[in-house]
């Protein structure tokens, strides 16, 4: 009998503790010989979220989704993309014209059709492997019991209780999910037996224990290198607690918090004394029913620190909505008066009587925004019921945007943005629509961004949207870039996307380019370009081009919004002209890089030993090869080598010498396949045994330091030598990569018969191997830098290497560039198998192939749910620059972690500023640019007059000013300021307009062309204009 899988483990647990249907599902697809393998290609980014386990789980379950309004279908779409096994989505409700403001899968032609038949194809298109089924019947208890996970939108609290009972009572998941105009909340129930399988992720959260007093309530004092975390009226858990051991084994308990470091628990006056040790770890408690869960305040989660007062109302106003509607048989009508609001029954200590209000008076309103943030939150939660990857939420989340609010009324009208129009009014929608935006990068954010836009309706009038991306339509994008389609493999991204939120909007006015945005496209983007722009978007994956497109909205003094996701964790920004901070410049990443001497020594991370790995790839199989044919085809390569320092000649030339002599003569160099085995075994022998007995024959595993201390303590882990096993999967793992790789260089042809190999093997007889005493092993890379190298074993290199015979007699080598994406070419087996046999050495946790992938690749994890969740945010935040706020409390920067349901959301910063002076006076800059306050004089050198907007000439980018500054202000202060850039603007004196180039603010000026026009335009790298009289002395 064929033994399980650790996935049919998984599985079979998994729907044991779930329905029958879900046994009986099991049960059919353990017929098979195994289950179907995870299309790595389809799935790519998100498998380096979620992992091969959790995505077989996903596949073998069964989710139901009712409701398919706008929250509903945005759920269905991250769920399909998320590659579970079987979606249903039910609805019996007909397409109405609000239902265009946030149903992206629906269109005029629909209304008056089912909205779940007319949009299962376009959700069956999002992913082959999903099963996609509309059910247009009502919800009841037979249908809910064929599936493990159950949501719920736009439905009852009637419903939600009901159903909710029956699915904790049957260990069915139970997720609720709703959203009323700029309000949203979510609810999980998983039952009282889930348990996750996997918390990679994110850990439950503890603490070490410094010290327990004997006491009623006990105080335990945490170690104060970090705060414990603790919220209060958390329950904990004890562990490896000396002295006092009750603590070990009594009952999750719950703690108040007293301070950052320390909480109180239980009664502990009649526990041991304590000594010493401990962990104090938090405790997850089963869920609750929504119906038990209604009035615990204790559950609710809020989204953003500043409106903490807010959630409990929000959460009873939603409660009394539910009981409105069921009397009223309707929402409240938009706008409503008192007599109209939803009556809150509970009591609360503090009401926020205008969240009550606000929430009546945008109940109609169906915002698309809204839905993406919650929607995505909610299919996190789906992807977590069915793989049991990731802490659940615990258990209610509430969110709002009222400060989106305009002051006006709202009123409800028969288009496509009716349910946008019930919130913010027509006045706004047609703004929206005269708007004219840039996004740059049509991914995965920017295809949910470009959805947004299709749905608000932004350029759809009067205005227009641009969207700019270089690259080309790949299988791996079809996973989370969901405007994309597998006829689309190939073509580029922008103008498919284009097109489809053209068919989702016909109004939408959307031109696409192919171009990257960089100062090679200052043609294409330049002064006129971003003249004519709204704002600007950002859909960016490197820190570089986000940095670039930042200086270019700072210049021209446009809003820019900015947001990126690493696999569940996400980040929105928003970027405020004089208002708040920007992106700012690019930070070093110097601290990420990793100590030569750890890699060469001391590792004790798995990204130590991949890193380590990859640079053996590189010298062995490209380097080598390279610096072979350099030496070939230049005669000076040696005297140019032994330029770089002794260290490095020693190493490149003696390399070079190897790979030149045969391997009967001493060197390396192969005659056959047999010879490139050969190597390949020596080799492992060298770096795996070797070379780790001459580190332990230096430093001994009792070595001490001078002080005293141990040596081998903290980072550095002691290790130990390996012995080659042929049966050993990594060890013939290492060297059928490294024999292949190798005869590839010399152009000699490999095998992956591992039998084959394993029969040269028996015949490779390996050098004995003894510690050299004198061998100086280094401790930092100061004294790797210092080391001082043979001098006659340069000077034997460079006799060997002046032979004319062995240039002469010499082939050119074939060096090796590294491709991770090819699975055939041996070079991820080589890494993985070099990385983990070095890991077995130091006793550090192994890597797969798929987590070594993405560490030696530096793939940027990604999953359909965090990038829905940020783009909801950005377009929130959308909505306020339309608007014009200029009060820097209403907008909000976001962090996001869907794993752990961390969601932060935070008033942007104000920006930083400095001064220089000038005569006396003293200018501030912002990193948008220089500013004076309103009307302010700066000193006698600047005449002091304004403008009609109350500012001086020293001003940012609102436009040209109309007054000159003197000889001294502009000798003292802009030759600081020095830039080459281009300036077209209208003269300010003469009205006319110019383009002049200038190479140098401290050369000759030149002047106006107009003859009585003797004006000179400046632009400062902030983007300052200036108009100077006279010239440069």
């Amino acid at each position: 009998m064929k033994r399980k899988s650790t996935q049919d483990l998984l599985l079979l647990k998994f729907c044991k503790e779930t329905n029958t249907a879900c046994q009986s599902m099991l049960e059919t697809q353990s017929t098979m010989s195994e289950h179907a393998a995870i299309d790595e290609g389809f799935y790519s980014r998100q498998l380096y979220v979620l992992g091969h386990d959790a995505m077989q789980m996903m596949a073998a379950a069964r989710v139901l989704i009712a409701g398919l309004g706008g929250l509903g279908v945005e759920i269905a779409k991250n769920v399909v993309l998320s590659g579970v096994g079987v979606v249903t989505v039910q609805d019996e409700e007909h397409t109405r014209w609000t239902d265009l403001s946030s149903q992206f899968f629906l269109k005029e032609s629909h209304l008056g059709q089912n909205r779940a038949t007319c949009s299962v194809q376009e959700l069956s298109a999002l992913n082959p492997h999903v099963r996609v089924t509309a059910h247009t019947g009502p919800l009841d208890e037979d249908l809910l019991k064929k599936f493990e996970v159950v949501v719920l939108t736009d439905s009852s609290l009637d419903d939600q209780m009901r159903f909710g009972d029956f699915c904790h009572s049957h260990q069915i998941k139970f997720i609720v999910a709703d959203t009323r105009g700029l309000c949203g909340q979510l609810f999980c129930d998983f039952g009282e037996r889930f348990e996750v399988l996997d918390q990679t992720e994110e850990m439950p959260a503890s603490a070490m224990i410094q010290a327990v007093s004997q006491g009623n309530p006990g105080r335990v004092d945490c170690t104060d290198d970090q705060p414990h975390g603790f919220p209060n009226g958390t329950k904990v858990s004890f562990s490896d607690v000396h002295g006092m051991t009750e603590l070990n084994s009594i009952d999750p308990v719950e703690i108040t918090v007293l301070s950052p470091q320390s909480f109180s628990i239980c009664d502990t006056s009649a526990f041991s004394e304590y000594k010493r040790g401990g962990l104090v770890t938090e405790v997850k408690q089963p869920c609750k029913t929504i119906s038990e869960t209604l009035l615990d305040y204790s559950l609710l989660q809020t989204t953003d620190y500043g409106k903490i007062a807010r959630i409990e109302t929000l959460h009873l106003a939603f409660q009394a909505l539910h009981i409105f509607v069921k009397t009223k048989q309707r929402l409240p009508h938009i706008w409503s008066q008192v007599s109209e609001h939803p009556r809150i029954l509970q009591p609360l200590e503090q009401l926020d009587e205008d969240a009550v209000r606000n929430l009546s008076y945008t109940a109609q309103g169906d915002l698309a925004p809204i839905n993406a943030f919650i929607g995505g939150l909610a299919a996190q939660e789906v992807i977590k019921a069915c793989s049991r990857k990731f802490i659940p939420l615990q258990q209610w989340l509430c969110f709002d945007a009222l400060e989106c609010l305009p002051q006006g009324k709202s009123e409800f009208t028969g288009t496509r943005y009716a349910g946008q129009i019930a919130v913010f009014g027509p006045a706004f929608q047609e703004k929206l629509q005269r708007q004219k935006y840039l996004l740059v990068g049509a991914g995965a954010i920017g295809c949910e961004l470009l959805k947004n836009f299709a749905l608000i309706g932004l350029g759809s009038g009067e205005g227009h949207i641009t969207v700019t991306d270089m690259d080309f339509i790949e299988r791996s994008n079809l996973n989370r870039q969901f405007l994309f389609r597998s006829q689309d493999i190939g073509k580029p991204k922008s103008e498919v996307a284009a097109r489809a939120v053209r068919e989702m909007n016909p109004q939408m006015k959307i031109t696409a380019h192919l171009n990257r945005m960089d100062p090679d496209s200052e043609e294409v983007y330049g002064y006129d370009f971003f003249e004519d722009l709204d704002g600007v978007a950002a859909a960016l994956d490197n820190v570089e081009a986000r940095v670039y497109l930042d200086g270019r909205c700072i210049q021209h003094q446009k809003p820019l919004l900015e947001g990126g996701t690493q696999g569940t964790k996400g980040s929105t920004l928003v970027v405020v002209p004089l208002l708040t901070e920007s992106y700012g410049p690019a930070t070093s990443n110097s601290n990420d890089a990793i100590p030569l001497c750890t890699l060469k020594n001391f590792p004790h991370h798995i990204k130590h030993t991949l890193q380590w790995a990859r640079d053996q790839f590189e010298g062995l199989f490209k380097q080598t090869p390279e610096n072979v044919n350099l030496f070939l085809r230049d005669l000076q390569f040696v005297d140019q080598t032994l330029g770089r320092g002794d260290a490095e000649a020693l190493h490149v030339l003696g390399a070079v010498s190897d790979s030149l002599e045969g391997m009967t003569s001493g060197g390396q160099s192969p005659a056959n396949f047999e010879d490139c085995v050969r190597w390949a075994r020596c080799k492992w022998e060298s770096l795996y045994n070797n070379d780790i007995c001459q580190l332990l024959h230096c430093f001994p595993p009792n070595q001490v330091t001078p002080t005293g201390l141990q040596f081998w303590t903290g980072s550095k882990r002691c290790p130990h030598p390996l012995t080659f096993d042929p049966n050993n999967v990594t060890h013939m793992g290492y060297v059928v990569a490294a024999a292949n790789l190798y005869g590839q260089i010399y152009g000699i042809p490999g095998t992956r018969d591992v039998n084959y190999i394993r029969g040269i093997l028996e015949t490779v007889s390996v050098p004995p191997f003894t510690p050299n005493s004198s061998l100086r092993i280094h401790l930092t890379d100061a004294e790797m830098q210092d080391n001082e190298n043979e001098k006659s074993r340069l000077e034997e290199l460079k006799g060997k290497l002046a032979s004319p015979s062995l240039r002469s007699s010499a082939m050119r080598m074939y060096p090796i560039d590294f491709e991770k994406d090819d699975d055939r070419n041996f070079h991820m087996d080589y890494i993985v198998a070099a990385s983990n046999l070095r890991a077995e050495n130091y006793d550090i946790p192994a890597a797969d192939h798929l987590q070594s992938k993405g560490i030696v690749g530096r793939i940027i994890p990604a999953i359909a749910t965090t990038t829905a969740a940020v783009a909801g945010l950005m377009c929130v935040e959308l909505y306020k620059l339309i608007m014009g706020q200029r009060d820097i409390s209403s907008y909000r920067t976001a962090s996001i972690n869907l794993a752990v349901q961390y969601l932060v959301m935070s008033q942007p910063c104000l920006p930083p500023h400095f001064k220089v002076r000038c005569n006396g006076g003293v200018l501030r800059q912002c990193r948008s640019g220089f500013s004076f306050g309103y009307g302010q004089k700066c000193c006698s050198c600047i005449k002091g007059c304004c403008d009609d907007r109350g500012s001086c000439d020293f001003r940012c980018r609102t436009g040209v000013p109309d007054m000159s500054s003197p000889l001294c202000t502009k000798n003292l202060v802009l030759p600081q300021l020095a830039m080459n850039l281009v300036s077209q603007h209208v003269c300010a004196y003469c009205q006319i307009f110019h383009t002049y180039v200038f190479y140098n603010l401290l050369a000759k000026a030149q002047h106006c062309p107009v003859s009585d026009c003797i004006h000179t335009d400046i632009i400062s790298p902030r983007g300052l204009m200036l108009c100077w009289v006279g010239s440069f002395s």
